[in-house]
């Protein structure tokens, strides 16, 4: 196993820890890719940075398939094995691998600690000699893997917590950790409450039945301090939830936090990777928020990518089987070959 020497400085990580794991630090990044049978990587590889790999070598990271057809061209030209770890199946067995989930969780905490900074008071019922100062109401959108740590956190920072998705089972677990569900389904058309799918994840809804839940999800965007958005769909632009409307009838001094600015926001007013402000409102828009937390973010990371690397190293060495329920699915280049079409 080698490891870029300084590559952990940032996430607290000395060369030495690496050294006392059992790793050699190398300088030279292409001689280490000449070397490798197995590339490791947090985002996609650069074109200069595949050049020095050799065929054959297997790469496995956060590769953005979805965006990134011209890597997967080149990956399947060099014949090299790809796995994105955002493609990753959702069962059991595959979760000690799963990044976006781990990822999504820290990024769900990050939303809360940001948006309670820029919002001008505090989340908790306080009562002093001087009054009561009276809880935040924050509004979660999106119940996954982000949005239910954003319900957790806002409510152990006191906050007044409610939870929205366009998938009824998530109501439950909203519940769960002591915020309440908002519930759009009352009134809705035949068929619209059929809004998981096989993968457990949101469909993308019709634009009708969009529009109505986003009528509905203004008037209880209008009583928020801190609304968090977090839906997205694999693959598409994230869905509009909050329009410029909605947003501007917001309280003064509101805020959004809106994780899915990477895949265009779920406000009309975000601004990805910027802050937006008008007239007392101020929109958050972060491209990576687990960078905020390098040292837990670099240690999730890591066992998500250990539990992969045991998953394809059998007996006998390097194994990809293309059979196997996680390795399969999440495999987008091999022998030559693009396997991924989203």
């Amino acid at each position: 196993m080698a490891v870029e020497k300084g590559a952990g400085l940032s996430a607290g990580f000395e060369d030495a820890d690496y050294k006392q794991a059992g790793a050699t630090l190398e300088c030279n990044v292409s001689e280490m890719f000449r070397a490798a049978d197995m590339v490791l990587c947090i985002a996609p590889p650069e074109a200069a940075g595949i050049d020095h790999m050799t065929e054959g070598t297997l790469i496995a990271g956060m590769l953005n398939p979805y965006d990134n057809r011209g890597l997967l061209q080149i990956l399947a030209e060099r014949r090299m094995t790809a796995i994105a770890l955002e493609l990753v199946p959702r069962i059991t067995r595959a979760q000690s691998m799963d990044a976006l989930s781990s990822q999504s969780s820290l990024a769900g905490y990050r939303a809360v600690i940001i948006g309670a900074e820029a919002l001008g008071s505090i989340f908790p019922l306080m009562m002093t000699a001087a009054g009561t100062l009276f809880p935040a109401r924050v509004l979660v959108l999106g119940a996954g893997v982000a949005g239910l740590q954003a319900i957790a956190t806002a409510k152990r920072l006191g906050a007044e917590t409610w939870g929205y998705d366009i998938r009824t089972a998530a109501a439950e677990q909203v519940e769960s950790l002591g915020a309440r569900f908002v519930d759009l389904n009352e009134g809705a058309p035949e068929g619209a409450a059929d809004t998981e799918t096989e993968g457990g994840y949101a469909r993308e809804l019709d634009e009708a039945e969009a529009g109505r839940r986003r009528r509905l999800l203004a008037e209880h965007i209008a009583r928020a301090d801190v609304v968090i958005t977090t839906a997205l769909v694999p693959g598409r632009p994230a869905p509009r939830l909050i329009d410029a409307e909605t947003a501007r009838g917001m309280k003064r001094g509101s805020v959004i936090v809106d994780l899915a600015g990477p895949a265009g926001g779920n406000c009309e007013l975000t601004r990805p990777g910027e802050t937006f402000r008008e007239g007392g409102l101020t929109i958050l828009a972060p491209l990576n928020l687990p960078a905020d937390v390098p040292t837990h973010a670099s240690q999730l990371l890591a066992r998500n990518l250990s539990a992969l690397v045991a998953e394809v190293i059998g007996d006998n060495g390097l194994a990809v089987d293309l059979e196997n329920d996680v390795i399969g699915p999440c495999c987008v280049t091999h022998a030559g070959e693009i396997r991924f079409g989203g």
